[in-house]
């Protein structure tokens, strides 16, 4: 009774408005009584007990279901058939209801039967048990509606592959005609209600999903004529849908079922005719649509051989493309797709599917258009319908496989011309914008060599009504079609100059669309566009600041294409120009008496942004030319003074660091005079604010130049670990490294270059016992990357060459290094042990353990003595339910026989099988 109130207690938790703390505890007490072997009895109990309160007795049968699957080892096997008799007879208590503790009893029951070979046959018991009284045949439906499900789908079930196989074939092969028998006898019986009917089509549709029921023995039962009959009733027809098409599904092997798909096709044919009585029922055109599209997908083969026959088939979900409701018609998109490219490949296409794509494309140049009032849909129904439209663009692409690209287009454009002879007063915008959107969708089809359709769609861009969502959707088709115009560069001037307008429109969209159109020429015709560079210059400085910084943006990237196709000379002043109009913003902000405005410092942020993503393009010229020798210390010493005083500001901060890893990939070595004082600077920068940026750029500069032997250089490396390592330790001692994730992030990718490239400046230092003990909270973020990271740090520092007696001629600073390492991990040792097994049972990524076990191992081999030691106070210490006792103590017992046998490979399989448990546990405690 103490237990049962106990539990009452902790459910009654749920009940109410709980504070977090009394939520963990209740679910924490709950997981505990479900792993616990009086659980068994006390849930028996409580089922039994009419007064108990329906969440309690509701939690009990879970149990049940849970505890079948995960401890059935806690009864001894003499017990099991009163285990069995024990959920038999609760499922006679409970056959009136709730259904939801039916479900969890039958589930129980389901996976008692798969682990309990010695009950012989069990469908044949409850059939017996249940299926005689009309009282309790639901009861029965819901077990066999269950137990196919349990049995493909609850892999936690602890059996073996043959023992699953031939359990299997014992509960749902062998009873697959009885059962079918079973139902056909139920859905006939005098009196039998609609919901039981219901529950008979889902039992039904449950084994022929898991495979057990054929299309061919169920044709051949009352049940198949039932079942298209059903989706006449209102309460049936769902039900009828999900079967009809699981039956369909099944005869995907055309030649085997043939003659089940000669009694269903005619069927078919005949249900066609429901869909245009049915169009005020939205529920039954999304079950005809799911229908003929399984249909239509099944037996594609068919459709495209004897294509008179089936075509009814295609005509019928052309009937649902065409229906109103566009949650309905994506259901059909698949069926167009994979017909498109069946259809595509053959010498000859038939006239019939020539007719049915060119239906299709008209379908979907109506289902593009926009309301005629846009005020009917709310922001999420329009930002679903703007979605919704480049699916349907993509059914457009396939249309143009079956039709021809050209062909598309032209019919398209023709919609377009036809609008515009009605006079502009007599148009709406949405009848050219719908036209104008296909015709960007199909671009991925045209050809850029194309003389014919393409021409005729330019031609027209200049004539189209000045709305904004016209001319947004008319640039965009510009920025398609960038690598015709490539092709064609005479259309560039024509082109280029209504690009040019649409920055100048008020509409937000038009402006954005000018800036993608701009880049995507510049980058596929930027041979065609250097004559155009100073024009671009002239705009930036005039028109260019009032643009979005999105748009503008966008105009720097469109400039650093076209600088990248010039001659080197020509490019580097190009550059030259454009640049300088950045970082004389700089200059000026930083040098300026009186402090800048909250706008200027905007300026300056979208000026490095700008120049970030022009040098993101243009990547290097190799070997710089005379007109840059000196660019480089010039615009150190602007990013300097700009840094000095503005470094704080985390947004400048992080643009200002991207925009120096540019730079160092533009100048390449030439940047190595810079880099001392680069370094130098992220260092008192970092110690001054603690912010990741200035971590992650001596990263870079260590991967790029860590093997170089510049004395100053290195001297900056030495002096930027120290300082870095001294501000990390400070801020861990007042925070979690949850807080500083990103610093983190960065400083453990700093410290991995910096034993890989100078481990002559990482182990000797007297910062390496703190950067060794920083980088452990590596481990104790959530980021993936930081883990996987911190563990190949650690894999790198624990096995390094200098700790392995049998290296030969090892070099002469090894002694040194091994000295360094071991002092290290003897203090942290147990630190080490209780993140890695801490981070195992928790929140590590699924792919660490293989780092986990090469570090173990290595610290078995050169710490053997200490870490026992390690493990046994880490073990106790991990948190409940992380794993269970055995495991534990199975873990310290494998690891101490693999160190004493000296059989250092043990400790994989030691690390593996804690690791296995440990999972194990946590799935468990998520049921």
């Amino acid at each position: 009774m103490a237990d049962i109130q106990a539990l009452i207690s902790a459910l009654d938790v749920f009940g109410r408005a709980p504070d977090k703390a009394s939520l963990e505890r209740a679910n924490s007490w709950l997981q505990d009584f479900q792993h616990s072997p009086d659980s068994w009895a006390t849930c028996n109990v409580l089922l039994q007990s009419p007064d108990a309160p329906p969440a309690a007795r509701l939690f009990a049968a879970q149990t049940f279901r849970t505890k079948v699957t995960y401890d059935l080892h806690q009864v001894a096997p003499e017990n099991l058939p009163a285990l069995r008799d024990t959920l038999l007879t609760n499922l006679q208590s409970y056959h009136l209801g709730p259904r939801t503790i039916i479900v969890q009893l039958c589930l129980a029951l389901a996976g008692l039967a798969l682990q309990l070979p010695s009950w012989g046959n069990p469908v044949q018991q409850m059939i017996d048990s249940f299926g005689m009284n009309p009282a309790t045949v639901p009861t029965l439906l819901q077990f066999l509606t269950n137990l196919p499900e349990e049995l493909n789908t609850n892999t936690r079930i602890p059996v073996t592959d043959d023992d699953y196989r031939d359990r299997a074939e014992v509960l749902l092969t062998n009873n697959a005609k009885k059962l079918l028998e079973l139902l056909s006898m139920y859905y006939q019986a005098d009196g039998i209600t609609l919901t039981v009917r219901n529950q008979i089509l889902n039992c039904l549709r449950s084994w022929i999903v898991a495979g057990e029921v054929t299309s061919s023995d169920f044709a051949q039962t009352p049940l198949f004529v039932a079942v298209f009959d059903a989706l006449s009733s209102e309460e049936l027809f769902d039900q009828a849908v999900d079967v009809i098409c699981e039956v369909i599904h099944e005869t995907q092997e055309v030649e085997e079922n043939m003659t089940v798909i000669e009694a269903i096709v005619p069927r078919l044919i005949a249900l066609k005719a429901e869909i245009s009585r049915s169009q005020d029922d939205p529920d039954k055109i999304r079950g005809f649509a799911r229908i003929f599209t399984e249909a239509g997908e099944t037996y594609r083969q068919l459709l495209v051989a004897h294509t008179e026959t089936f075509f009814p088939i295609v005509e019928a979900i052309g009937e649902c493309s065409a229906y109103h409701d566009l949650d309905i018609v994506p259901i059909t998109f698949p069926f167009w797709m994979r017909l498109a490219q069946a259809v595509s490949k053959r010498p000859s296409i038939n006239p019939l599917f020539i007719d049915a794509f060119k239906s299709l494309m008209q379908v979907v140049l109506s289902h593009l258009q926009f309301p005629a009032d846009l005020n009917t849909l709310s922001p999420q129904e329009m930002d679903a319908f703007r979605s919704f439209r480049h699916v349907m663009g993509d059914t457009l692409k396939d249309c143009c496989s079956v039709l021809r690209a050209e062909n598309c287009l032209l019919a398209t454009r023709q919609l377009i011309t036809t609008a515009l002879a009605r006079g502009a007063d007599q148009v709406s915008w949405q009848e050219i914008e719908a036209p104008l959107f296909a015709m960007r969708s199909m671009g991925a089809e045209a050809d850029p060599m194309d003389d014919v359709a393409v021409p005729q769609i330019m031609d027209l861009i200049s004539s189209l009504p000045d709305h904004p969502r016209v001319r947004y959707a008319a640039i965009l088709i510009i920025s398609r079609y960038s690598e015709w115009v490539d092709a064609h560069p005479s259309y560039l001037p024509g082109l280029l100059s209504y690009i040019s307008a649409g920055f100048e429109n008020s509409d937000s969209e038009v402006s954005a669309a000018a800036g993608q159109a701009l880049k995507y020429i510049c980058q596929d015709c930027k041979k065609h566009l250097v004559d155009f560079l100073p024009t671009l210059h002239t705009f930036l400085s005039s028109t260019g600041k009032k643009l979005a910084q999105d748009d503008r943006r966008q105009v720097y990237e469109a400039i650093g294409n076209v600088i990248s196709a010039m001659k080197m000379e020509a490019a580097a002043e190009s550059l030259r120009s454009f640049a300088f109009d950045i970082l004389a913003q700089l200059h000026k902000v930083a040098t300026q008496p009186t402090p800048p405005t909250k706008a200027e410092l905007t300026e300056c942020n979208n000026g490095l942004e700008n120049l970030e993503i022009m040098l993101h393009v243009i990547r290097s010229f190799g070997e710089l030319p005379p007109a840059c020798q000196q660019t480089c210390e010039q615009t150190w010493q602007i990013f300097d003074s700009f840094i000095v005083k503005f470094g704080a500001d985390p947004d400048i901060a992080d643009r200002v660091t991207r925009v120096l890893r540019r730079g160092l990939d533009f100048f390449g070595d030439s940047a190595l005079s810079v880099v001392p004082s680069m370094i130098a600077r992220m260092s008192f920068s970092f110690e001054a604010t603690g912010m990741a940026p200035y971590l992650w750029i001596p990263g870079k500069v260590i991967s790029r130049f860590g093997n170089d032997d510049e004395p100053n250089l290195r001297n900056s490396f030495k002096e930027f670990y120290e300082r870095s390592t001294g501000k990390l330790v400070s801020l861990l001692q007042t925070s979690t490294p949850r807080e500083h994730a990103d610093v983190i992030e960065d400083y453990v990718q700093m410290l991995y270059q910096l034993e890989a490239l100078a481990p002559d400046i990482f182990y000797p230092s007297s910062s390496f016992p703190l950067a060794f003990k920083a980088a452990l909270a590596g481990l104790q973020v959530v980021q993936s990357d930081t883990v996987f990271n911190t563990l190949d740090l650690i894999l790198n520092i624990v096995g390094h060459d200098s700790l392995d007696p049998g290296y030969r001629h090892p070099p002469p600073k090894f002694p040194i290094y091994a000295a360094a390492i071991k002092g290290a991990v003897e203090t942290e040792g147990l630190n080490l042990m209780a993140c890695l097994l801490t981070g195992l049972t928790g929140d590590f990524p699924e792919d660490a353990p293989a780092n986990i076990i090469s570090i173990t191992r290595y610290l078995a081999r050169s710490w053997a003595d200490r870490l026992v030691g390690w493990l046994g106070p880490v073990l106790e210490q991990l948190p409940p339910g992380s794993a269970s006792n055995e495991a534990r103590l199975q873990l310290l017992n494998d690891v101490t026989a693999a160190i004493n046998s000296r059989a250092y490979d043990k400790v994989k399989y030691a690390i593996l099988a804690f690791t296995r448990a440990s999972r194990k546990a946590r799935d468990r405690r998520r049921i």
